[in-house]
């Protein structure tokens, strides 16, 4: 943990609106995973409105197509591109690298699932690990030398409060030993994306990248599908935020300039997080989230995981 929290004048309560007023992104070019609803198009639609030209990457190309039109809409701006990407799919990842071109200054990982049955990818990988971490993983190094290029780009990705009941397991990231829990299986991965924020970081800090991640809070969107009247049950009481309130976080990440250099943190409501307290459960991101032992061994074992899967 740093030894000084990293604070702003935002809260729980500013939406992304509030925190790009007054900001000039023109001549940026940003990209958001997940960009067709909830948290991820209140982001994009943020960061268009500054001026930035986005990308809206998603699995839908209709829903993305209707996303992009609405946020041309609400902002005026005819910067908005839609490309198909599949998190869960490598080959799929690996066209979106091959086909981007020229310098990328903001990349925002924020698609995901959450609290699947046991489902697996091709590889035989569990689907929230592989979707919320590899996914990115592989998508973020691949584009790695466009973000070199911008000079100076940030790249932000989300990872939630589940992740602190959920330290990594690496002998089983894939749940082939152990009994399959949905909701471990989601905390995991989202342990997982904060630790790839702190090596990221670490190793990218000298090509001008910064990488932080992002608890973007409770959000009622459709990322809680799977969740069943039990799952609820056992949540904590939350303060439930609007998309506009969630994306918060992730635009100041991507795009406040007082953060330039700031980077390998975790931060919700806007502002640097807490160590977390099991007396106050429902904020703070826990040591293990941070270790950068264990983020250098996750980074060791997702090359190994891509590497092996490209070998077949």
């Amino acid at each position: 943990m740093n030894a000084q929290r990293f604070t702003t004048p935002f809260d729980a309560r500013s939406t992304a609106a509030d925190v790009v007023a007054g900001l000039d992104l023109t001549g940026q070019r940003a990209i958001v995973t997940g960009a067709s609803s909830g948290i991820g198009v209140e982001t994009a639609r943020a960061l268009a409105a500054a001026g930035a030209a986005v990308t809206l990457a998603v699995r839908d190309l209709v829903a993305g197509e209707r996303a992009a039109e609405d946020i041309r809409a609400t902002t005026g701006s005819r910067l908005i591109g839609v490309a198909p990407l599949d998190l869960s799919d490598q080959g799929s990842v690996a066209a979106f690298v091959s086909a981007w071109e020229g310098p990328l200054h903001i990349l925002v990982n924020n698609a995901g699932v959450s609290a699947t049955p046991e489902m697996r990818t091709a590889e035989g990988w569990e689907l929230q690990f592989a979707t919320n971490h590899l996914g990115h993983f592989a998508l973020t190094n691949g584009l790695h030398p466009a973000l070199a290029a911008a000079g100076r780009a940030r790249v932000v990705s989300l990872s939630s409060i589940a992740h602190v009941q959920a330290p990594m397991v690496f002998d089983d990231v894939s749940f082939r030993e152990r009994p399959y829990d949905r909701l471990l299986a989601y905390g995991e991965s989202k342990t997982a994306t904060a630790l790839f924020a702190v090596e990221a970081n670490r190793r990218w800090a000298a090509d001008g990248i910064t990488v932080n991640a992002a608890n973007p809070g409770a959000v009622t969107t459709n990322l809680g599908r799977h969740l069943t009247e039990e799952d609820l049950a056992q949540l904590p009481a939350y303060d439930f935020k609007t998309p506009q309130q969630g994306a918060a976080t992730s635009v100041l990440l991507a795009a406040w300039p007082q953060l330039d250099g700031i980077g390998g943190r975790y931060f919700e409501d806007c502002n640097e997080a807490p160590r977390y307290n099991p007396e106050a459960p429902l904020q703070g991101v826990a040591d293990h989230a941070l270790d950068p032992a264990a983020a250098e061994r996750l980074w060791q074992v997702s090359l190994d995981m891509l590497a092996a899967a490209q070998r077949g």
